[in-house]
């Protein structure tokens, strides 16, 4: 009954469309025309989350041997994904599970490839990740940090606000008054004595004074506000060559739907022709019907200006991720902070990528047991790899000895 109530309880908020994670947008607008039916769905608003309540975090992961790896393991790189596991040990250091093997990654100065192999084999194990349906392989997709043109002050070349979250935006920890809706949050704000769903992006384009006050920075182009809305987080460079990072604070509360399947169903461009860059073509010369399409997603990411000399974004634990050696998975099957080998191919290619990555972020598309979203930087190098990458992949997952299970 417990579970059958806390079902309800979901499709209800999704059906109000309030249900919303900590995370940004759907990552993948630009891949959800390239995929299935069912994958797109997935995209859109996730509907299977409310079934994973059913399943145990972590129980997905299996036990197995190193020599599952070792080969692939002694071809990457370890030492460029050493920094990366050091900012995961600056969220995970006074967790108890991990305390121990934190404290003795921060003794090695450097540590060579073959030091840093030793390191793990004596103090993780492995385990294989698997989907609910016993499969192994799953999407690997990648996101990236786009660079935008942008202002301080709204002038007529910079016209298109990002905004801060609003002072009347309430959120809600669910988890605090049911523990099994861990990581669910009930978004609104309040009219009179009731919790109302927050105002949805055609709302606040029709009423602007309903946010007026909240604007962080302006930027040159709507098109490129709303991919940075689904990439969660960018830099935006002014015209004195000072540069903003700035990073997801939160949402309205409302569910991802694609532009680009709006278009299609509006015979606006064919299915197979439809990618991030078609999109921006087709706004270019479209400017009149523009917002009728940006509308067609009701989700709203709100934005703050992260500290200078970030060497990245931050992801889901607070720490910087880095640049082809951070993923973002589903922390109900992989906890954060967590060390993962990746197996899987280049974009649009079959060349091998074989890489020792850290699971620091998490996003809005993001949901199984075998599910990556691979970051790949900033600038276009990184959005052109990151918008081709759709592949099948591996994962395995190392968590240290004597690691507490739920």
């Amino acid at each position: 009954m417990r579970l059958i109530f806390i079902l309800a309880v979901l499709i209800l908020l999704n059906s109000c469309s309030q249900l919303g994670q900590d995370v940004a947008d759907c990552d993948c607008e630009e891949q959800i025309l390239k995929a299935t039916k069912e994958e797109s769905l997935k995209c859109e608003a996730y509907p299977e989350k409310a079934l994973e309540a059913e399943i145990k975090p972590y129980s997905l992961l299996v036990k197995t041997s190193w020599t599952e790896i070792d080969a692939l393991l002694a071809e990457d790189h370890l030492n460029l994904s050493w920094p990366a596991w050091l900012r995961s040990c600056d969220a995970l250091k006074n967790k108890e599970s991990w305390q121990d093997v934190c404290h003795k990654a921060n003794q090695l100065i450097s540590p060579s490839d073959d030091e840093i192999k030793s390191f793990f084999y004596s103090h993780f194990d492995l385990y294989q990740a698997k989907k609910d349906d016993e499969s192994l392989e799953g999407l690997v997709t990648g996101y990236y940090q786009p660079i935008l043109k942008g202002s301080r002050k709204k002038s007529k070349q910079y016209a298109t606000p990002l905004y801060s979250p609003p002072n009347d935006l309430i959120t809600v920890d669910l988890s605090e008054v049911y523990p099994d809706l861990k990581y669910m949050r009930l978004r609104g704000k309040v009219e009179g004595n009731k919790l109302v769903p927050y105002p949805t992006r055609e709302e606040l384009a029709h009423k602007q004074d309903q946010i007026l006050g909240n604007e962080l920075l302006w930027v040159k182009d709507p098109v490129e506000a709303f991919f940075l809305e689904i990439q969660g987080s960018g830099v935006i460079e002014l015209d004195s060559g000072e540069r903003i990072q700035v990073g997801y604070a939160n949402q309205n509360g409302h569910p991802y739907r694609s532009m680009g399947r709006a278009l299609i169903n509006e015979g606006e461009l064919s299915r197979h022709r439809v990618s991030m860059q078609s999109i921006k073509t087709w706004a270019k010369k479209n400017p009149k019907k523009l917002q009728k399409f940006l509308n067609a997603n009701p989700s709203v990411v709100f934005f703050r200006e992260l500290e200078k000399g970030l060497p990245g974004p931050l992801g889901a634990m607070g720490v910087p991720v880095t640049a082809e050696r951070s993923v973002a998975v589903d922390r109900k099957f992989i906890p954060l902070g967590a060390p993962v080998f990746l197996s899987t191919t280049w974009p649009n290619s079959s060349k091998p990528l074989n890489q020792l990555m850290m699971a620091q972020d998490t996003g809005g598309a993001i949901g199984g047991g075998v599910r990556i979203d691979f970051y790949w930087g900033q600038g276009d190098r990184a959005g052109k790899l990151a918008g081709s990458m759709k592949q099948e992949g591996k994962v395995w997952v190392l968590l240290p000895k004597g690691f507490k299970f739920p």
